[in-house]
């Protein structure tokens, strides 16, 4: 991180986002965000929380939920918080009780009542599991979840390879496949490798990003397309591709962190990764925010041209961590990723956050989905962690 990055009013915007995490938004969703049956049992994670009545309209539980709650409260149990330590467990008793299968893999979707109504095995939310896996761990230790790690693992390797490279969307199959899975397979490797072993994550996260660099990431326009034909060829239209700017932010992210996993276990940089980064992140400067509001628009075509100029609230996450690890990082730049964050959370009721924005840059109420939880707690204690551990090293010289 640039020492241009260092000043005060960042670690005041950081100090703030923390104390609104902890002391407002975790403890709201702790004791509004977990279903409970008429003896007051938990039962479930909400799928969201509307911002009149905080409460749930939603008739089914989803797999992605369940283990980005998990990951939730895992941090939150991580820094203190009491109760958190009990919805991770919750978490965890609903992976094994509802969600997995003997037979292999984790089911898609349920009724509130915990059966099975779709049991689709979807790769994006495998990667979930075992990044919740990876999380509890670190809060709640156990051979069992280093087991269910490793067979999850397994799996995966098993079933999902796909014959064109990379790995398959789901089963029973579908099309498009997306960059998507791939990214969030990363990233729960890289957490996997750091709590149960390099062997055999860190080797997996070697190879979905050498995946990234030779056959997703389009050098020609700096840019990664969201969708591919079965023989992993971008989706064109025109000869343009749909790019998603906070994806972008979030690839910035994982490289960095995957160039320290390597570093930390003796493997050397991997080429061409840090010229793609900064391809990136340039083409997000150029392209990707919203000429009104300042926001991250959520989908632009690769020539530049608008697409969906929505915004939602996950890519103004990605962004502020991205902004962090530039080479040009600067604290203009990472104060007004803080300012817009802080534009979806303020006007909203405390603990929550406004969702969208329209292309026209209003806000919408829509209710606040759980699944962006996990966005703002990554974001938020990860830019925390990184200007700590700058600071203190800054501190002893």
């Amino acid at each position: 991180m640039a020492p241009s990055v260092f000043s005060p009013e960042v670690a005041a915007a950081s100090s703030r986002a923390v104390a609104w995490l902890r002391e407002v938004a975790w403890p709201f969703w702790l004791a509004r965000g977990i279903d409970r049956d008429l003896s007051g049992r938990a039962v479930g994670f909400h799928e969201h929380l509307t911002l009149d009545r905080h409460d749930c309209a939603a008739e089914f539980r989803r797999l992605r939920v369940v283990t980005r709650q998990t990951y939730v409260f895992s941090e939150a149990a991580s820094a203190g918080l009491p109760g958190a330590a009990e919805a991770v467990m919750l978490g965890l008793d609903y992976l094994r009780r509802h969600a997995f299968d003997p037979g292999g893999g984790y089911r898609w979707r349920f009724d509130l009542s915990g059966c099975v109504v779709d049991a689709r095995r979807d790769l994006y939310d495998h990667a979930f599991v075992l990044l919740a896996l990876a999380s509890a761990m670190r809060v709640l230790p156990s051979p069992d979840l280093a087991a269910e790690a490793r067979a999850l693992d397994a799996y995966l390797h098993d079933v999902f390879p796909h014959q064109a490279g990379g790995y398959g969307e789901s089963l029973p199959p579908s099309l498009p496949r997306r960059q998507n899975p791939h990214m969030h397979l990363l990233e729960a490797c890289l957490a996997a490798s750091e709590v149960f072993g390099d062997d055999p994550f860190l080797d997996r996260a070697d190879g979905l990003v050498d995946l990234f660099l030779t056959r997703m990431f389009q050098p020609a326009e700096g840019a990664l397309p969201e969708y591919f034909d079965e023989a992993l060829v971008p989706h064109r239209e025109a000869g343009r591709f749909v790019v998603e700017p906070g994806h972008h932010c979030e690839w910035v992210w994982l490289l960095d962190w995957h160039a320290r996993r390597r570093a930390e276990a003796g493997r050397p940089r991997v080429p061409n990764a840090d010229a793609a980064s900064l391809q990136l992140a340039r083409f997000v400067d150029r392209h990707g925010v919203h000429p009104q509001t300042g926001a991250l628009s959520d989908e632009v075509w690769s020539d530049g041209t608008p697409r969906a100029l929505g915004q939602r609230l996950w890519p103004q996450t990605e962004r502020l961590k991205s902004e962090l690890l530039r080479p040009d990082a600067n604290s203009d730049r990472v104060l007004h990723a803080f300012a817009v964050l802080d534009s979806y959370i303020l006007p909203a009721p405390p603990g929550l956050w406004l969702e969208r924005r329209t292309a026209a840059g209003d806000f919408t109420r829509d209710a606040a989905p759980a699944s962006s939880l996990y966005h703002l707690t990554q974001s938020i204690t990860f830019t925390n962690q990184l200007l700590t551990a700058n600071s203190e090293l800054g501190s002893r010289g």
